[in-house]
């Protein structure tokens, strides 16, 4: 198998060649969580993966608290689902408070502070949902100082060990609520049986991918993935290209991908794009992106043309539509430039508004 096919493969295991899933819960978790440092991206990400979805639904999900936001697998968001969010915090937890540690000291944030200031966050929150702001009065009034980064890693810190998670927003604003409260039939696996799941879950999802590719997503050690492998080996299977080790589940796509060409607009953290290291190059097999040039801004987000980068967008939403501006690394042509528009148009269904397209040249 070339590489071009396996990265074919895993957009179509990403959800990205076609809808597999129905719901946005349904997205993440089959996806085990997806990045969501940026909210409003973010819904793009699940909401991509459905067919026919609207961004009302992925918010009025995460209103709902069908999808719960929070620090997991890595010190940033991520999207989770209510039934997976206890183990998987119990899991990959413990990792993120290692990588953490040196803030923590930095910050004058010892055990015993910390301690303080979940006892106040689990009363604060007690039957009702707060913002960050909010939260931040509260501190001060109690003289626990918030300054720089000193109030997000209070708040990382009580995410990781399971007291709060995201709350429904409020107004503009998020909030925060007791992980009780929101995921109160939370799934608790024993710590083999949560390393086998979230083994498995990267692996169906993300694969074909390497072993330093999970323990990047996951944080986890490179024993412990080794360990996970062991644990659900007979449902997963390997394979070598240009001397890398391709771990997957299921049997490899029997039809070639779908007829080209097929566009994205991928946001900048989008799986495809973030739930890898060693194998990232995948998506730029041309090597297109070396050529970027520095004397003009590029997009965040990434135009994908099947499953290789073509260039950079970004969007420009007003009342009456959205404005896609894209920069390609090489001209369109007819085929392509008509891909583009079906990948703008599904956008554009998405936010609710008719989508137009300007093109310029890298």
């Amino acid at each position: 198998m070339d590489a071009l096919r396996l990265a074919s493969w895993r957009m179509r295991n990403l959800g990205l060649h076609a809808a597999t899933d129905t719901t946005p819960q349904g997205v993440v978790g089959r996806l085990g969580a997806v990045q969501s440092q940026d909210y409003g991206p973010a819904t793009w990400s699940v909401g991509e993966r459905i067919s026919g979805a609207r961004e009302d639904l992925v918010h009025g999900e995460f209103a709902d608290g069908a999808l719960l936001r929070t620090h997991v697998l890595r010190p940033t968001w991520h999207f989770v689902t209510p039934d997976d969010i206890c183990w998987m915090l119990a899991l990959t937890g413990p990792r993120v408070h290692q990588l953490n540690a040196y803030y923590y000291r930095q910050l004058g944030l010892d055990e015993q502070l910390r301690g303080r200031c979940s006892g106040l966050l689990s009363e604060a929150l007690a039957g009702t949902q707060l913002t960050r702001k909010e939260l931040t009065a509260l501190f001060q009034e109690a003289g626990i100082g918030t300054e720089g980064f000193r109030m997000a890693y209070i708040l990382m810190h009580a995410e990781l060990e399971g007291l709060i998670c995201s709350g429904a927003m409020k107004g503009k604003q998020h909030t925060y609520a007791l992980l009780a409260d929101r995921a109160p039939q939370a799934r608790t696996l024993e710590p083999d049986e949560a390393l086998a799941e979230l083994t498995l879950r990267y692996f169906s999802s993300h694969g074909p991918a390497t072993v330093k590719d999970f323990r990047w997503w996951s944080s986890l050690t490179q024993a412990e993935i080794r360990r996970g492998i062991g644990l659900v080996g007979d449902r997963l299977d390997s394979l070598t290209v240009d001397g890398l080790t391709y771990w997957f589940a299921g049997e490899p796509p029997r039809t070639p991908a779908p007829d080209g060409p097929v566009a994205h607009l991928l946001q900048g953290y989008d799986e495809y794009l973030v739930g890898y290291t060693e194998s990232k190059h995948l998506l730029d097999l041309g090597g297109v992106g070396d050529g970027q040039r520095w004397d003009r801004p590029v997009f965040n987000g990434v135009l994908i043309i099947d499953s290789q980068v073509a260039g950079h967008w970004k969007r420009t939403v007003g009342r009456t539509g959205v404005a896609i501006e894209i920069l390609v690394y090489a001209p369109l042509d007819p085929g392509r430039s008509a891909a583009v528009q079906a990948a703008a148009d599904h956008h554009g269904r998405f936010l609710g508004l008719p989508a137009t397209v300007t093109t310029t040249a890298l």
